[in-house]
């Protein structure tokens, strides 16, 4: 009996992992992606890890001597704890966070604090923290 109970409480725990609740709002953002006097230095399409769904692409911006990243058309599964991360690999060792999605689908642009290099730094990663999973990569040619 204490089997099926543990075994119960395992698939239990996995089935919700990155489930909708307690995760990233779902209203669409609608930040303005202004590349009126803006460079795209850099832009890719978002690939889906497997198992996962994400949808769209991550554009560098440089304006006014800032960089930022922009995600348009943007959708991703939902997850409790999603993050844009900028990365050197498709992993999540040296990376710079973002911080987390403003949400899983529509418009968004984050500033960046620091002018990374962009050679180094060639992937736009979404991330669930909490559970360690890998919703999405874009390259960033």
């Amino acid at each position: 009996m204490k089997n099926i109970f543990f075994l119960f409480t395992i698939i239990a725990i996995t089935s919700t992992a990155c489930s909708k609740q307690n995760g990233t709002t779902e209203v669409p953002a609608t930040d303005k992606i202004d590349t009126t006097g803006a460079a795209v230095k850099y832009s890719g399409v978002f690939i889906s890890a497997p198992g996962e769904s994400v949808n769209g692409k991550a554009l560098i911006l440089l304006q006014n001597g800032g960089y930022s990243i922009a995600l348009e058309n943007f959708a991703a599964g939902n997850g409790p704890d999603l993050h844009l991360y900028l990365s050197k690999q498709i992993q999540t060792s040296n990376i710079i966070d973002l911080g987390k999605l403003k949400s899983t689908n529509g418009n968004q642009v984050y500033p960046l604090a620091s002018n990374p290099d962009f050679t180094q730094y060639k992937y736009a990663l979404i991330y669930c923290q909490q559970y360690n999973v890998l919703f999405g990569s874009a390259e960033l040619k």
